[in-house]
């Protein structure tokens, strides 16, 4: 039996937004910090799948394993996205603007599942599978590297929303409230619980310069995007415009 493990990029990094990771690779060290319960669990539980490959299973098989780490997932559902278009139709229009420091190599959610079936085949075929067993891999597109602020806004500008632009505190400002707000929140704890509207791992996460390469799932699992940058965002455009039609029939019902 095989086993593939989704990861994310999280267990390797950013650990500050000061620090800049251009073209990384599955070669260098890289390793998040942050106990923070998102990336923390998902960073134990790869070590953990991928410390079981080559585990002699009760009936006598053995056991195989990889994982893969995408990049920041677009498409149509996102969570994240699906958020921030909603927050924008209920402030006329008005994307929030949180992320503009950022820079990352967004990949659409087709092709991530693609790499899902590719890193299947790959164990499973005699030749491909040595190589692969016990690994993990990045997997992005040919999507725009780009601030996730602009690949919202991208996906959104043709049904009228737009970025904020009103001025906004410094960075550095923003880190440190976002770290007394996450200690504020621990006070009342266990009688009250408090959940800060950002802390100070969600601005590092947000604002963080960190793009990575995705050769060796190109290499190793012969991992090429179904879908282009334009078929992505063609289709995810078009979820776009459904939740902004939803938008428009919800305020009719009101008014009725």
């Amino acid at each position: 039996p095989v086993f593939i493990y989704t990861s994310t990029l999280e267990v390797a990094r950013p650990n500050s937004y000061k620090e800049i990771i251009q073209n990384g690779h599955e070669e260098e060290p890289l390793e998040n910090t942050w106990y923070a319960p998102y990336p923390h669990s998902k960073k134990l539980a790869e070590k953990a799948v991928l410390a079981a490959n080559g585990l002699t299973l009760k009936n006598g098989g053995t056991l195989y394993t990889c994982a893969v780490r995408p990049m920041f997932i677009y498409g149509e559902g996102s969570p994240i996205l699906s958020a921030g278009i909603n927050e924008a139709l209920n402030n006329h229009g008005i994307l929030s603007s949180f992320s503009k420091f950022s820079r990352v190599n967004p990949v659409y959610v087709g092709n991530i599942a693609w790499a899902h079936i590719l890193a299947l085949r790959a164990l499973r075929e005699p030749k491909k599978a040595p190589s692969v067993r016990g690994q993990f891999y990045y997997i992005s597109d040919d999507t725009p590297h780009q601030s996730y602020d602009n690949l919202s806004y991208t996906l959104s500008k043709e049904f009228g929303l737009c970025l904020d632009s009103s001025w906004s505190l410094p960075l550095s400002l923003t880190y440190w409230i976002g770290f007394l707000l996450e200690i504020v929140s621990f006070l009342p704890r266990p009688v009250y619980t408090c959940r800060p509207p950002f802390n100070h791992h969600r601005v590092t996460l947000s604002n963080s310069v960190f793009t990575f390469s995705y050769k060796k799932a190109q290499q190793d699992l012969a991992y090429k995007s179904l879908y282009s940058w334009e078929e992505a965002k063609q289709k995810t455009m078009e979820w776009v415009g459904s939740l902004v039609d939803w938008h428009k029939e919800t305020l009719k019902s009101k008014t009725q």
